[in-house]
C-alpha cells in the first residue's frame, strides 16, 4: 500500500503532509515553494509510493468556493497531467490555518516560531490529512 499525500496549496508555498504506509497516521512532511513543487513531488514519488493526493478545498462559510480556487484548479490539472497514476481527491480545509496556529500556541511555541508561515502551512496540510483519514 502507498502513502496518502495532503496538500495545503498557496500561491507562494505548499504545505505537505503524508501518511505512513498503512495510511493510518498523518504527519507533516515539508513546506516547499510553489515553484518547486513538481520537482519535489517527482523526487518524492521516485522514493515513496503515493496512492492518493488530497488537495485542500478552501470554502466560504456559505459553502461556496473560495477565491483561491482559481489558482488551485489549474494546479490540480497539472498534477493529473504529470502524475496520471495518482488519484486526487479534495477535502474541505476551512479553518485549518486557524487550527494550525492554535496548535502552535497550545504546544508552547515561542512567538518567533509562530510567525513561521511555512510551519503553519505544513501543520495545515497535516490537519487536512488527519480530517480526511477520519472520513476515509
Amino acid at each position: 500500500m502507498g502513502r496518502i499525500l495532503a496538500i495545503d496549496y498557496g500561491v507562494k508555498r505548499i504545505g505537505l503532509a503524508v501518511t505512513d504506509e498503512m495510511q493510518m497516521i498523518a504527519f507533516g512532511l515539508v513546506t516547499v515553494p510553489t515553484t518547486e513543487f513538481f520537482t519535489y513531488l517527482s523526487n518524492y514519488t521516485q522514493k515513496e509510493k503515493v496512492d492518493l493526493i488530497v488537495v485542500g478545498e478552501p470554502k466560504q462559510m456559505d459553502n461556496s468556493a473560495s477565491e483561491s480556487e482559481v489558482h488551485i484548479l489549474p494546479f490540480i490539472e497539472k498534477i493529473k497531467e504529470k502524475f496520471p497514476a495518482i488519484s486526487i481527491k479534495r477535502h474541505d480545509e476551512r479553518f485549518t490555518s486557524k487550527m494550525a496556529f492554535q496548535t502552535m500556541l497550545d504546544s508552547g511555541m515561542k512567538k518567533k516560531q509562530r510567525r513561521n508561515k511555512a510551519l503553519i502551512d505544513e501543520i495545515s496540510a497535516t490537519i487536512i490529512l488527519q480530517d480526511y483519514l477520519k472520513t476515509f
